[in-house]
């Protein structure tokens, strides 16, 4: 299911009168309105003749359950009609997303008056995926590594975090790099997904995973499309900057190798913590992600990840001079469109170039042996030094490129996205 232009602008809609604080009757009106939508998109462009028409001031069950089961039809009943049985479906269908919908708004069908919205409860791009496996990241360290706990808190809360210290760790000054999870995952996951503490071992770094809270976001997605989670030493930036800084004062770190990465929401956190802080990082990795300040609000955000901002939005430059940035994305990532790849890069190269010239970009084309085909754009400024690289992974979905089925949201055909961003934040030291 692919929901259209017209779809999200009824939803921002729907959704304003929530945050507006309609009337109790306001949540049926909003299931009304997205089933509507829906019906209209999930029939192959054949409307139905008619549509059952619901009561407009009350919520009702929209999974009722089946009847008749396993009983003849009466010999008085219609001959069975394809085309209705697939309008059927596909009402049932969109009833059964305008619920979930509505419930992951934190917005019950058994509610009698009205409950403030809760964007913290929406579950930003996790329709349909897959749970974490189970694995013992602990089981495949490196002889001598250490994978620790830590917690760092602030005006804004605190937050959980792993930190790996590799086994060739003997007090020396080491690059950091700052790992962002997607939604529903966990440092853990996270960790043997991308395999990026075996990168780290090889190149002798620091890897901290900061830890999203269920309190802060039910399906533990960073809060990318706050408008409080956009703002220097405000919300979610400042809780990451500090767990940064905290290893920094805890540990030898290189200050000047410095990175952030993240996937999905924590790719759109990541871009907004290195945009906020340019002076504690030197570089961000984004996979899958969406350019900073793309969205200020739960309609907004379904907009850009389905392609763009609403009519008459205009997505914003960073502030200050950018830093370097690399970019992953699946051209077949339909949680996320790749259309904001582009924009990621075109907005990290405005950014840093600020009207001054850059040399011609470089374009490059490969395979990984089995694997996915990939197209990479390298941009450099006029004297040689890196803006950034945009990779295109055809064929790729919604994860993490070159990863392990040992994490959630991983693509292992390739090509190795750690591997490649620890070589980009390397040529930017």
């Amino acid at each position: 299911m692919k929901p259209q232009h017209t779809l999200l602008a009824q939803m921002r809609d729907a959704t304003r009168q929530l945050l507006g604080k309609a009337p109790a009757n306001v949540s049926g009106t909003v299931t009304s309105t997205i089933q509507q939508a829906l019906s209209g998109l999930l029939v192959h462009g054949r409307a139905p003749a008619r549509e059952p028409k619901a009561p407009r001031d009350t919520m009702r069950d929209i999974n009722p359950p089946p009847t008749g089961a396993g009983k003849p039809v009466p010999p008085s009943a219609p001959p069975a009609d394809p085309v209705a049985d697939q309008i059927h479906a596909a009402q049932a269908a969109a009833q059964d997303f305008a619920q979930d919908f509505m419930s992951r708004m934190g917005v019950s069908k058994h509610l009698n008056g009205f409950q403030e919205l809760n964007l913290g409860s929406f579950d930003i791009g996790s329709f349909g995926q897959p749970a974490a496996p189970s694995h013992d990241i602990d089981a495949t360290l490196a002889p001598g590594a250490r994978f620790i706990d830590g917690r760092y808190g602030n005006h804004a809360g605190s937050r959980d975090y792993k930190l790996y210290i590799p086994s060739g760790y003997r007090g020396q000054a080491l690059p950091l790099v700052v790992m962002l999870h997607g939604c529903t995952q966990s440092p853990e996951d996270f960790a043997a997904g991308t395999q990026m503490n075996a990168v780290a071992e090889e190149k002798q770094c620091f890897v901290v995973y900061p830890a999203q809270t269920k309190g802060a976001n039910s399906s533990k997605c960073w809060n990318w499309f706050n408008a409080l989670d956009q703002r220097r030493d405000q919300g979610e930036p400042s809780l990451i900057a500090g767990i940064a800084r905290q290893v920094m004062d805890d540990y030898p770190v290189d200050e000047r190798q410095v990175y952030v990465a993240g996937l999905s929401a924590g790719g759109a956190m990541a871009v907004i913590v290195g945009t906020l802080y340019p002076e504690l990082f030197a570089a961000v990795g984004v996979h899958s992600g969406l350019p900073f300040a793309s969205a200020q609000d739960l309609p907004s955000a379904l907009a850009a990840m389905k392609g763009g901002a609403m009519p008459g939005e205009v997505r914003k430059d960073v502030p200050g001079g950018g830093i370097p940035i690399i970019v992953f994305h699946g051209d077949r990532d339909t949680t996320v469109h790749p259309k904001n790849g582009d924009e990621l890069i075109a907005q990290g190269l405005r950014s840093q170039l600020r009207g001054a010239s850059a040399a011609a970009a470089s374009v490059d084309s490969g395979s990984v042996p089995d694997g996915h085909r990939y197209t990479r754009t390298t941009h450099r400024h006029a004297n040689g030094t890196p803006l950034g690289e945009h990779w295109v992974i055809h064929g790729a979905g919604h994860a993490w490129s070159g990863g392990s089925q040992h994490g959630s949201y991983t693509d292992g055909k390739g090509p190795d996205a750690s591997r490649e961003m620890m070589r980009f934040f390397k040529t930017v030291s």
